[in-house]
């Protein structure tokens, strides 16, 4: 008897070791769902939340519905309005730099990022001396994974993000191509160069060409959780961070004519273009939900919604009632489009606008440390932990913000007000030097019949001061007003100069031409 139940319990154990491998090398058509906890109809637990975080390109500030756009945006109004929406919220003006700060939690003056981004023959990257958001949510036990766009540099192998800290990539390196053909041409001294570009971790995928990426990234995202998924062993759920920067809504401008056909009134064809592309991407979001819900980990989840800088109105995207466009730092520049949602939020602060102000800088604190507890001790950073603030409503840790210093090319020793910079210290913005978009101007949406005027141009002048708090739009300029005002910013725009590194902005170099590569972008040193 005793042999015979000695017996049993070796086949029941050795049972459960079979289903448990069958279970996590199990294909992505065997879930968890479908039959391991088919009698409790229920995921089990991650020991910490499942993070999903969610980055468009070059979306306005006026190209969702929640912030009054004719931009379609179900999905976004949705989310946005059901969690925290961000309104003093501030990325970079450009794609690298924001990538850059939400990767480091650092400025970019402390990265070398701090000029232009990172073009298609430079070698340069993020420094590899620094570590990255998913370096640390993997230290803290996540699974990191990355679908989507990258543009913080290729030339050398160790720059790839399945170098920096994800467990997989799915995605292109450079900073624009084609949505179908994944071709991105590019000039270098009077050259042209073309390569293709769309990979799964170092292997190219020429078999998707002619298919539209935001459709290849949500087969890949349904992947990614199906596999995550079926890789639970025995009680255990690994927390997933999923890191989804879309190609859209950056130029250039194509869509899937279905898209189209709710905007068909918009007689400005750049913005009929973007309209699309926008409403493209926002149902691609809701599949991501949809997925999570099916796969059982949404009420687990943490999603972050942001854009990476402000909308390029000569490419259909549009910031108003700011001032400004991408690549400038007025507010159109760098006033994002963000929230976050989840229903592990507590009630009371679900459905509610924050005003804290934070800056791109501050995800990695907060979801290393905040969400994801692990420590932040030997980290130099710039971002804050942000965590306490947006679930609780408590103060920001935050009270100013730098938007950039950017000597490029002359880097003088000491900082003046005609080098391109800009700083918030509670409600008060200063700019100084040349902060891009001519002076900034307003401009409304196309076809809404709205007149501004022009803001006066007036030779000479560097230095720019508004009540950014009462005064958004950036109409009311106060420099003249408030001498002493601008006197504390400008020395503390000195003090930051004096904490930066050089900007690394190396020449571009013809060892990067496709043809030399199999056409492909891919590393050349």
């Amino acid at each position: 008897m005793a042999h015979f139940n000695r017996t049993a319990l070796y086949v029941l154990l050795f049972g459960l070791v079979i289903v448990s491998c069958m279970i996590y090398w199990s294909p992505s058509r065997y879930t968890m769902n479908d039959w391991y906890f088919s009698w409790w109809k229920e995921v089990p637990k991650p020991e910490k939340p499942h993070i999903v975080f969610i980055l468009a390109d070059d979306l306005g500030f006026n190209d969702v519905g929640y912030h009054g756009s004719e931009i379609q945006t179900p999905t976004l109004d949705n989310l946005a309005q059901g969690g925290v929406r961000l309104e003093n919220y501030y990325v970079q003006p450009i794609c690298s730099p924001s990538r850059g700060q939400l990767l480091s939690g650092k400025y970019q003056i402390h990265t070398g990022l701090q000029h232009s981004f990172i073009l298609a023959a430079q070698p340069r990257c993020l420094p590899m001396e620094i570590p990255t958001l998913p370096e640390k949510l993997r230290e803290a036990g996540y699974a990191t994974h990355m679908v989507g766009k990258w543009h913080l540099g290729f030339y050398k192998k160790e720059c790839l993000p399945q170098n920096r800290g994800f467990d997989t990539f799915y995605g292109y390196h450079t900073g624009a191509e084609d949505y179908f053909t994944h071709v991105q041409n590019w000039t270098v001294y009077d050259k042209f160069f073309s390569g293709y570009d769309f990979w799964e971790n170092e292997i190219p995928l020429r078999s998707v060409k002619d298919r539209y990426s935001v459709f290849l990234f949500s087969e890949q995202i349904n992947k990614v959780i199906d596999q995550h998924n079926a890789k639970m062993f025995f009680f255990s759920l690994q927390p997933l961070f999923l890191y989804v920067p879309f190609q859209s809504v950056h130029k250039p401008l194509q869509v899937p004519d279905e898209y189209l056909k709710p905007y068909e009134s918009i007689r400005d064809y750049n913005r009929k273009i973007y309209a699309g592309m926008t409403s493209c991407m926002d149902k691609a979001v809701g599949k991501i939900v949809d997925k999570l819900k099916e796969a059982g980990f949404w009420k687990d989840t943490i999603l972050i919604f942001s854009t990476d800088n402000g909308g390029q109105v000569m490419e259909g995207g549009n910031n108003w009632p700011l001032r400004g466009w991408k690549a400038s730092l007025w507010e159109g520049g760098v006033r994002a489009v963000g929230f976050i949602h989840s229903e592990l939020l507590p009630q009371d602060v679900r459905g509610t606008i924050s005003k804290q102000l934070m800056d791109i800088s501050d995800w990695l604190p907060t979801l290393v440390h905040g969400i994801a507890g692990l420590s932040l001790h030997g980290l130099e950073l710039d971002g804050f932990d942000m965590w306490d603030a947006l679930r609780f409503s408590k103060e920001s840790p935050r009270s100013e913000l730098l938007h950039n210093i950017d000597p490029w090319p002359d880097e003088p020793l000491e900082f003046s007000r005609d080098i391109t910079s800009a700083i918030r210290v509670g409600d008060w913005k200063l700019l100084t030097g040349s902060p891009g978009a001519n002076d900034g101007e307003w401009v409304p949406p196309p076809d809404s019949g709205i007149s501004v005027s022009p803001p006066s141009r007036l030779p000479g002048k560097n230095v720019w001061l508004f009540n950014i708090t009462a005064d958004p739009s950036e109409k009311v300029e106060l420099s003249s007003q408030h001498p002493e005002v601008v006197d504390q910013l400008i020395e503390k725009l000195a003090m930051y100069y004096k904490s930066s590194v050089p900007s690394n902005f190396p020449n571009q170099t013809l060892s990067a031409d496709p043809a030399l590569h199999n056409d492909l972008w891919e590393p050349w040193q």
